[in-house]
């Protein structure tokens, strides 16, 4: 049963053996045409290089040139997608561009076998066919694929798979780009002691971390009053949770629920994160915390 509270999303959660979590937002049919399209240009390139190639070789021998044109556009055809999504860790160059990625459904990279079995599949995706003459466009006899049927598939599962997904047990999800470099420094001390007073159980949400992420790796950019201006929305509902003291620094506070988030374990890689204090509500670091407001 679904509960009332779980978000309505595309957010997919996957619990490992190892009992360690990790959420994927599963990639759309609108985020996937993009790099379908970018794919299909990149084989057009390639048929007409082939072709080209083709034409230069058909001045000496006809009958070879005829084969590598045909035996060229049937692999570039059925084994394109599949190749590169095999070398490229489940990515193919249009799924690079739009930022998205093959993995198995339980969160593990595709194996070969995967990646060209789910290429192959997508010509029962791309059915029923249409005939051009059915468009009254005057040419040569041959049908268009309308994926009609991938769609209605893709649109009736929560990861948004279409058969070959289904029947290979992969599906398509957005890749995270760290657009920022590494790990923040937090020149200010007071940040990891205030970490201390943190609740040990707290864990935050994806959304919440990555809002915080963003303000600690990007505050050096700001002014005074603007960190005080920004922190003050993420971190108001904070104070209240952690039961801190109401004038405790908004920007410090965001900095050591940064450090607790991202630095602390890197610290000790062999110990999780425990405060050494005991933690009394009402009394984080008073003197200290609110000492430079917003520093």
């Amino acid at each position: 049963m679904i509960s009332a509270d779980a978000p309505l999303d595309s957010t997919i959660s996957i619990v490992t053996p190892e009992n360690i979590a990790f959420e994927y937002r599963a990639a759309g049919p609108f985020r996937r045409l993009p790099a379908f399209l970018a794919d299909m240009a990149i084989c057009l390139v390639a048929y007409i290089g082939l072709g080209i190639v083709a034409g230069l070789m058909g001045v000496l021998l006809a009958g070879l040139a005829e084969a590598v044109m045909l035996i060229g556009f049937f692999l570039i055809y059925w084994f394109y997608g599949g190749l590169f999504e095999t070398f490229m860790n489940g990515q193919t160059p249009g799924k690079r561009l739009m930022g998205i990625r093959v993995l198995t459904t339980d969160g593990q990279p595709i194996n070969g076998l995967q990646a060209v079995m789910r290429n192959i599949l997508r010509a029962v995706d791309m059915m029923p066919f249409l005939s051009v003459q059915a468009l009254g466009i005057d040419a040569p006899m041959y049908l268009l694929p309308i994926f009609t049927l991938g769609l209605a598939v893709m649109a009736l599962n929560p990861r948004f798979q279409r058969l070959g997904d289904m029947v290979c047990g992969t599906m398509v999800v957005l890749e995270e780009r760290h657009w920022l470099s590494g790990v923040a420094q937090l020149e200010d001390e007071r940040a990891a002691q205030l970490a201390m007073y943190i609740p040990p159980d707290f864990r935050p949400s994806r959304t919440l971390a990555q809002a915080v992420s963003t303000y600690v790796e990007r505050r050096r950019f700001f002014s005074v009053p603007r960190r005080r201006e920004i922190a003050r929305h993420l971190a108001e509902p904070l104070l209240e949770r952690f039961e801190m003291r109401s004038d405790t620094s908004h920007d410090l506070l965001l900095c050591a629920v940064y450090y607790r988030t991202f630095i602390a374990d890197r610290v000790n890689e062999n110990h999780r994160f425990e405060s050494p204090f005991a933690i009394t509500p009402g009394t984080p670091l008073a003197a200290s915390a609110s000492g430079r407001q917003g520093s």
